[in-house]
């Protein structure tokens, strides 16, 4: 059987890192869906389609997303062709979100693997200061909400040390 795989993990713990190795060499029946946003193509980070908020919201309208959800002012979507990924049965991996997980569960079941990319506070801290985008404030709100436990059935990935090591264990995961 196909699976999704939702990946989460806050800010900063180094989801689009990973994504981007994986993509170098994904296993053969992976797919790695892009999201659609509501953020600018330049933004940085993740590779993403970009959509003004009237597009986003017309596609919305039309049906064109297999999941969609607001977070931090944004607009986020999975198109419709993660289903048809897999009915042909490919594995498709996506950027997903924490607090929309329930809602993943009820409509893909015992095809979701769900997993949250993990780092210890003072990687996690010194990985957003790094980055600079948030002031110490927002940082500090990052941190806390990271600290909140894992939400039920989720496996994690600790991404503290070397992203090779990250990546061979997220690989591990896929072939089981």
């Amino acid at each position: 059987m196909a699976r999704l795989i939702w990946l989460t993990g806050p800010s900063g713990a180094g989801k689009d890192s990973l994504l981007n190795a994986l993509r170098e060499a994904p296993p053969d029946n992976l797919l790695i869906a892009h999201r659609y946003i509501t953020r600018a193509a330049d933004a940085g980070g993740e590779n993403h389609v970009a959509l003004s908020e009237a597009e986003f919201r017309r596609r919305e309208a039309l049906g064109l997303f297999a999941v969609s959800w607001q977070a931090h002012g944004l607009h986020y979507g999975l198109g419709e062709e993660i289903d048809l990924w897999l009915a042909r049965g490919l594995n498709v991996l996506v950027n997903g979100s924490r607090l929309h997980l329930p809602i993943v569960q009820q409509h893909y079941g015992t095809q979701l693997l769900p997993l949250v990319l993990q780092v210890s506070p003072e990687v996690l801290a010194k990985r957003l200061r790094q980055r600079g985008r948030e002031s110490d404030v927002e940082i500090a709100k990052r941190l806390a909400r990271a600290a909140e436990p894992l939400p039920a059935h989720c496996y994690a990935l600790n991404n503290d040390g070397a992203l090779r090591d990250t990546l061979e264990h997220l690989r591990q995961l896929l072939a089981d």
